[in-house]
This record gives structure tokens, C-alpha cells and sequence, in this order.
């Protein structure tokens, strides 16, 4: 797996989400339900990760969408 982006912006995730879901792209929301332990704070940061297969064509929507700048390094997580 590898990590595309991680923010507490929920309407960024949800953009992101809504990307991957129309290119049929496979992919994972991590930590969102830290909020219990955090207090809804919005404090720890949820992550966005697909499959290492998928990884170049997720960039390159997201890219293609203005969302370069949310891209984590390419980096295996």
C-alpha cells in the first residue's frame, strides 16, 4: 500500500475519496476513527492509501484534479 495524503481536511478526503471512487480506484481511509480517542479535535490526520498497482494512476488524477500539492512522497507506507 502506499500513502497518497494525509490531512484533517474532511472535505479534501472526501474529494479525494469521490476522485479514486470514479476511476474505480481500490483505496483505504485510515485513522478516522481516532476522533474517539482524540476527542473530535481533529488533531491526528487520516490517511488516504491505495494499492502500490494503482499508486501512478491515483497521482496523476489527483494531479489532474489541482490536488499535487496534498500528495504525500512516493514513499512505501
Amino acid at each position: 500500500m502506499r500513502e497518497l495524503l494525509r490531512t484533517n481536511d474532511a472535505v479534501l478526503l472526501s474529494a479525494v475519496g469521490a476522485l479514486l471512487d470514479g476511476a474505480d480506484i481500490e483505496h483505504l481511509l485510515l485513522d478516522s476513527n481516532m476522533s474517539i480517542l482524540e476527542g473530535s479535535l481533529g488533531v491526528i490526520p487520516r490517511r488516504i492509501l491505495v494499492h502500490d498497482d494503482d499508486d501512478a494512476a491515483a497521482r496523476r488524477i489527483l494531479s489532474e484534479a489541482g490536488l499535487a500539492h496534498e500528495l504525500r512522497d512516493n514513499e512505501r507506507s
